[in-house]
């Protein structure tokens, strides 16, 4: 019988064998298609002594279709796919975010390839990007600043918010940006151990403390948002920041996490899938029950 996981309602059995990775590699984060295609973003093994990366492209089963990007990616971080299965991937070293279409084919560059942006301005070293309901792109600069920026649709710089420290509207290491149908910007505040909501224009509306090592995050179709933390696995919540409950299962065995859950994603079916960070060639689906 496979293995369980969850709480309450929200009971998930681990999908055993999902997705073999072709190769030693980590699994920086994971985002599935209208279609059911799951996109994984995995970088070179051992990390951080990474020189490159790719997306593997797997079906509904775990069956590898194809591979893109090995001539591209310096360090692949975040990768988002958006309503139309436009996805978009933060190199993070590559101080870029780069929009594809559902085949690979590159149609929009953010940034300059290898050249970190000026202080403040995009980019240096971004985590994850993301579209609003407009259609405009919002970016989480975190690894060389803590700042977040706005887009147009067509990648024109709109305007950038955040500074070094704990108080608000302040971060240390804005790890993912997530936008709800109303345009309430969500911040994974890393190593505040918090997340942060905003307007598009970058004013405070409030902070939810106690959401401890936030790495990623995603609004599944029930409206919750499903949390990927580094230290107390999945964490589910309200958009009012109330949590619904958390499952966490560390170790070596099937379904249990072996590194640090850092990419996340909830299916129209309501399964999830993780991709972990500290281990090798960790990514897992769990399938809702």
């Amino acid at each position: 019988m496979p293995a369980r996981f969850g709480f309450g309602s929200h009971q998930y059995e681990l999908v055993e064998g999902w997705a073999k990775l072709p190769k030693q590699c980590v699994a920086s984060d994971v985002a599935v298609d209208s279609k059911g295609r799951a996109y994984v973003a995995i970088r070179e093994w051992p990390y951080p002594e990474v020189t490159g990366g790719a997306v593997l492209v797997f079906d509904r089963d775990g069956k590898l279709l194809e591979t893109w990007g090995e001539d591209l990616y310096t360090t692949p971080h975040g990768i988002w796919i958006g309503p139309d299965d436009e996805i978009f991937m933060t190199d993070s070293a590559d101080h870029t975010v780069r929009k594809y279409a559902p085949s690979g084919e590159l149609l929009m560059t953010l940034g300059v390839r290898g050249r970190p942006g000026a202080p403040g301005a995009p980019f240096n070293r971004p985590t994850r990007a993301v579209l609003s309901s407009s259609g405009e792109i919002f970016v989480g600069d975190g690894y060389g600043q803590n700042r977040v920026h706005r887009f147009t649709a067509k990648g024109e710089h709109i305007t950038s918010w955040g500074e070094d420290g704990t108080g608000p509207g302040q971060f240390d290491l804005p790890h993912d940006v997530t936008v709800d149908a109303d345009d309430n910007v969500y911040v994974m505040d890393r190593e505040n151990n918090r997340c942060q909501v905003f307007d598009v224009n970058g004013a405070f509306i409030k902070e939810w403390p106690g959401v401890p090592g936030p790495n990623d995050a995603v609004i599944a179709d029930d409206g919750l948002l499903h949390i990927a933390t580094g230290h107390e696995g999945i964490h589910v919540m309200t958009l009012n920041g109330e949590l619904v409950g958390k499952w966490n299962q560390h170790g070596e065995g099937p379904g249990q996490f072996r590194g640090y859950p850092h990419g996340i994603w909830v299916d129209s079916a309501g399964d999830v899938y993780v991709a972990e960070v500290g281990a090798e060639n960790a990514v897992q689906k769990f399938a809702r029950v």
